[in-house]
């Protein structure tokens, strides 16, 4: 079920309603409602996915169990690699399979034999990334001891599968979600209409600008070769901002529905095309994947408090491992790679914490140095999201190399000009609303929060009208294939 369609626009008054009017005096029954509601959200995708979510939340919360029961430490490291194994086992059957048997059955062509082995015909399940690191983190944080396990299934089967989160995250920890699925929570109508104006925000996001550029992209990257630099470079700038609008809009959405049940879930964007350095940028992008593999792999590995070739070590394991976690495809290792490289120069100099504070903070502009800085950040994340789009490596430097030509100084030749016009309107209209609210956790959070309800009702009936006349065709989410 997509966040963007009437079924979602059905669904979620009906949840509401039951969660509050019926079983707000029941912590329990409240659960049981998120399970269930959760499960029929994802099998309406495919009911037959559902045994997958349900196995690792089973397989987890006994392995946790195990693990807070035992005092040997070797019982206990055993216990936590069955949760690690099992985990990544269903990552690399379903995800990671046909691209290992492909790329090995390539290397024997190259040697002249065929090795007889045979692809798996499997759907990818939507979702599968997020919800297997989340219950993972749960099992190492509870052997790391920095949480304590719950015997209460529900709650904790209410944890992995809340619905909100549950097909392309946030991902979140035990410590800050698993606790509030174990509190009463009582309705908060300021809380309530705060998740609303984080939804609106997130669906004008996705609706207007990430599903109209998505039109746009499809047709330059399938077609580049036959298209001139300039054109290729809108084509880079709108798939930058698809991406962007598509997947934050999807956190916003997800974050603000939470925030109608009555949880706080972690923030998962912040204002990331506002980065002054590519470190910046990481603290800011998908922060609640980023922070997890800080604290599971780059940390464990040692991290920056080792030697200089041990931190180059860890630096490119980190971003390796990021970028395939995004798919079964050279492109996103390279794109990892390629973000490996601008960020370890900052780690070895010790710059990479040296922007922790929002750009031009306490001003209305941003000074000329703070506008290059930005402007150089972005279009070598620009550079990178050519990677992540691409079918193929050799198709990115391809697009690169039509970018660097000189027709890149020539007038765009995309098709309907005026819709693309009326795209990078909506697109300022957006930078603007989040440069303004960039101290806040979402764009749309103050603005106009003190103007006369006139005023502040007009901004959202005109977001409304946008999402009813402009948005796109429904698309699914990117991240959904992650």
């Amino acid at each position: 079920m997509l966040f963007n369609s009437i079924e979602f626009a059905i669904f979620l008054p009906i949840v509401f309603f039951l969660y509050w009017l019926c079983a707000t005096r029941n912590l329990r029954l409240q659960n049981i409602l998120i399970v269930v509601s959760s499960y029929v959200f994802y099998g309406w995708w495919d009911w037959r996915f559902l045994s997958l979510i349900f196995l690792s939340t089973l397989e987890d919360y006994l392995v946790a169990l195990k693990i807070q029961n035992t005092s040997d430490e070797r019982k206990r490291k055993m216990w936590l690699f069955v949760s690690i194994i099992f985990n990544l086992g269903i990552l690399g059957v379903f995800k990671y399979y046909n691209f290992f048997i492909d790329n090995f059955s390539n290397a024997f062509l190259l040697l002249g034999t065929s090795p007889n082995i045979s692809s798996l015909n499997i759907i990818l399940p939507i979702g599968i990334s997020f919800y297997t690191f989340q219950t993972m983190s749960y099992t190492i944080d509870v052997y790391k001891r920095k949480v304590k396990t719950t015997r209460d299934f529900i709650a904790f089967a209410a944890f992995v599968s809340f619905f909100p989160l549950l097909v392309a995250g946030p991902i979140e920890r035990a410590t800050n979600m698993l606790r509030q699925f174990l509190s009463k929570r009582t309705f908060d109508y300021e809380k309530a209409v705060n998740g609303m104006r984080q939804i609106l925000w997130g669906l004008f996001k996705k609706i207007v600008i990430a599903d109209n550029c998505a039109v746009y992209v499809s047709y330059v990257f399938g077609n580049h070769q036959d298209l001139h630099g300039s054109t290729l470079l809108i084509g880079a700038i709108f798939f930058a901002f698809q991406i962007y609008c598509d997947f934050s809009g999807y956190s916003d959405i997800a974050i603000g529905t939470a925030r109608l049940f009555g949880f706080d879930a972690m923030r998962n964007f912040h204002f990331p095309y506002f980065s002054r350095d590519i470190a910046e940028f990481w603290r800011r992008w998908h922060i609640s994947l980023t922070t997890w593999f800080r604290d599971y792999v780059y940390i464990p590995l040692g991290g920056s408090r080792v030697s200089k070739a041990k931190v180059i070590r860890n630096t490119f394991i980190i971003f390796l491992v990021s970028g395939f976690w995004h798919g079964a495809n050279w492109t996103f290792v390279a794109w990892g790679a390629f973000h490996a490289a601008l960020f370890l120069p900052l780690t070895l100099l010790n710059k990479n914490r040296k922007y922790t504070d929002n750009v031009a903070d306490g001003k209305l502009l941003p000074s000329i140095k703070e506008t290059f800085q930005m402007s150089v950040t972005f279009l070598l994340v620009l550079i990178g999201w050519v990677f992540f789009r691409a079918e193929s490596i050799w198709q990115a430097f391809l697009y690169l190399g039509g970018m660097c030509d000189r027709s890149v100084f020539s007038i765009s030749l995309l098709y309907n000009k005026m819709d693309a016009m009326t795209i990078m309107i909506f697109i300022a209209f957006m930078m603007i609303v989040e440069w303004f609210g960039r101290e806040n956790q979402f764009g749309l959070e103050k603005l106009g929060i003190t103007w006369k309800p006139i005023y502040r009702y007009s901004i959202y009936y005109v977001i409304v009208f946008f999402i009813l006349f402009w948005g796109g065709s429904e698309q699914e989410f990117i991240y959904f294939q992650f």
